[in-house]
């Protein structure tokens, strides 16, 4: 990844000014650490498990910054895998979807971002897109 892309200033200020307009008694306070780079996700939006290299191996991936508590959780799955213990938990035992390829992605995207705007305008309600995703287990809702 170029630097360009993970340390843009542009996108720091903008990340501010919406923090600021989220929490406006706050002004004045300065932010004195950045972190850009590249955000690991997967279509159900948390952390898939699995093993490799013959069970050797424990991986935890798609967090998206679910923080300390989702990490604890992976560790134990892991550790879990490790020793050969079956679990029962879907998140567990199936993966998720794989992203479609470009520009099907751009257009999933795209189509996405315009339905959730949509819902919010509309007290919440979600359209044939968002419960379609939401079926398939792929949506914010699902």
């Amino acid at each position: 990844m170029r630097p360009g892309y993970d340390q843009r200033p542009a996108t720091f200020h903008t990340l501010a000014a919406h923090f600021f307009d989220t929490f406006p008694q706050l002004e004045g306070l300065r932010f004195t650490h950045r972190w850009g780079g590249a955000i690991d996700t997967c279509t159900r939006f948390f952390a898939f498990y699995g093993t490799a290299f013959s069970g050797r191996a424990a991986y935890a991936l798609g967090y998206t910054g679910l923080g300390v508590g989702a990490s604890r959780f992976g560790a134990d799955v892991m550790l879990d895998l490790l020793a050969g213990e079956r679990t029962e938990l879907d998140a567990v035992r199936r993966k998720p979807l794989p992203f479609p390829p470009e520009p099907l992605a751009f257009a999933g995207i795209q189509a996405t971002r315009w339905s959730l705007q949509r819902a919010d305008r509309d007290g919440g309600r979600r359209n044939l897109w968002l419960r379609g995703l939401d079926r398939a287990g792929l949506g914010f809702d699902s």
